[in-house]
């Protein structure tokens, strides 16, 4: 997932990128209303984190001019953050479009939950886990597996084990499936503005989630100068 965080105290963006990165987000901080106003122009994000107290233009202005329709991200889910303890400016955040809001100061797992509901509101979905044939991914409780039915046992959720980057890949493949997500939007949800990762290391991410993801009967398919989409494959029962 691709989050902005629009925030202008350094020591507090640096603490909440760290704790975003760490659950898996790809985490591009701007530290001004301004700033934030010229990226949202060009790039899409899955969900915004604005600080109110922002310099210039606060975050409520941001936040108002942001749901423009001509605004690439003019959808997305947007948490305002807030020192001030006041209903008026909770009230007026809501009002202009924020979805949900954090008074200061807060705890990174409440901040990670409410940023979870957020993006399941968005996707329309009811549920943390998304699936694809026999893959599941849970977002809630950051697990993945492939469903299995044996004779005995019955069926069983198999585990995966995914590294940070492949499970960013992964949900980003399984959010758009089954249409084909192209190679620059994965590196972008790989990467924030101050990375950089080449197009080389998403081949190399997408190649190990091959070898996890194919003996399952789920292959992840090559778009020449395109990207990647995920498909059913058929498993060949007769090398058991």
């Amino acid at each position: 997932m691709r989050l902005l965080l629009v925030e202008d105290d350094v020591m507090v963006a640096s603490g909440i990128k760290l704790g975003l990165a760490d659950a898996g987000y790809a985490v591009d901080w701007v530290g001004s209303g301004e700033r934030a106003l010229e990226v949202l122009a060009a790039e899409t994000f899955d969900v915004a984190v604005i600080d109110i107290g922002l310099p210039g233009m606060d975050g409520l202005e941001l936040t108002r001019r942001l749901r423009h329709k001509d605004m690439a991200s003019s959808g997305m889910p947007v948490l305002i953050l807030t020192a001030r303890d006041a209903l008026q400016d909770r009230v007026q955040g809501l009002d202009l479009g924020a979805d949900d809001y954090m008074v200061k100061p807060f705890e990174l797992p409440e901040l990670l939950a409410r940023l979870r509901a957020l993006l399941r509101r968005s996707q329309a979905a009811t549920s943390a886990v998304l699936s694809f044939g026999p893959l599941e991914l849970d977002t809630a409780g950051r697990s993945a597996g492939v469903r299995s039915k044996d004779p005995v046992l019955g069926e069983q959720l198999l585990p995966i084990d995914l590294g940070p980057r492949e499970w960013t890949v992964l949900e980003y493949l399984l959010i758009h499936a089954p249409k084909p997500a192209s190679k620059d939007k994965l590196l972008q949800a790989l990467t924030g503005w101050d990375k950089e990762i080449t197009p080389n290391a998403v081949e190399v991410y997408v190649s190990r989630l091959r070898g996890k993801l194919e003996p399952h009967g789920v292959a992840l398919r090559s778009i020449r100068g395109f990207g990647y989409r995920l498909e059913l494959a058929v498993v060949d029962s007769s090398a058991a």
